[in-house]
């Protein structure tokens, strides 16, 4: 993964340009801007978020115009638009997941690692966020990983302990 600051001009590789190729391959010629959102994740597979001058690279890539490519990145939640941890842990906190115990959990990630929601612990692991439904209401709580969308289900303060521990392990 590539850290990139806000501002900072982004050129993207080979590898990921030819996996854009890829995916523009699959829509008609004049309808390549339906590949924009898969786009958006290969980029923030690569980077962990999507920052201004990527979404500005996406738009040449498809000649199209850079506001196209934000109102599509600010509309969905799942593009980061600031910089996550390389885990960000995504915890439901609709009413369903509340009733059972997601408001615990996401203080629970607070004081497990030390920081506050949407901030990156000083290794650079962790983030974490509450979201809207993540559509798994009867195994609530629930929280997902990006970006690998990894699902996590009937939370308890232990089993994220072990969860944090695995990926620490795995890093």
């Amino acid at each position: 993964m590539l850290k990139v600051e806000e501002q900072t001009p982004v050129e993207f590789s080979s590898e990921l340009l030819a996996k854009f190729d890829e995916v523009k391959s699959r829509y008609p010629e004049g309808k390549h801007k339906s590949a924009l959102l898969p786009l958006l994740h290969l980029v923030q597979a690569e980077y962990l978020w999507v920052s201004t001058p990527a979404m500005d690279k996406v738009a040449e890539y498809l000649n199209i115009q850079p506001i196209e490519v934000y109102e599509v990145a600010t509309f969905y939640t799942m593009y980061f638009l600031k910089p996550q941890g390389k885990y960000a842990l995504e915890v439901c906190r609709t009413g369903p997941c509340c009733l059972v115990g997601a408001e615990k959990i996401l203080s629970h990630l607070e004081n497990k690692l030390g920081v506050k929601e949407s901030e990156i612990t000083a290794d650079g692991l962790f983030s974490f966020r509450g979201v809207e439904c993540l559509a798994a209401c009867g195994f609530g709580p629930v929280l997902q990983i990006s970006p690998e969308y990894t699902f996590y289900e009937n939370l308890t303060t232990e089993s994220v302990d072990k969860l944090i521990e695995d990926l620490k392990n795995k890093s």
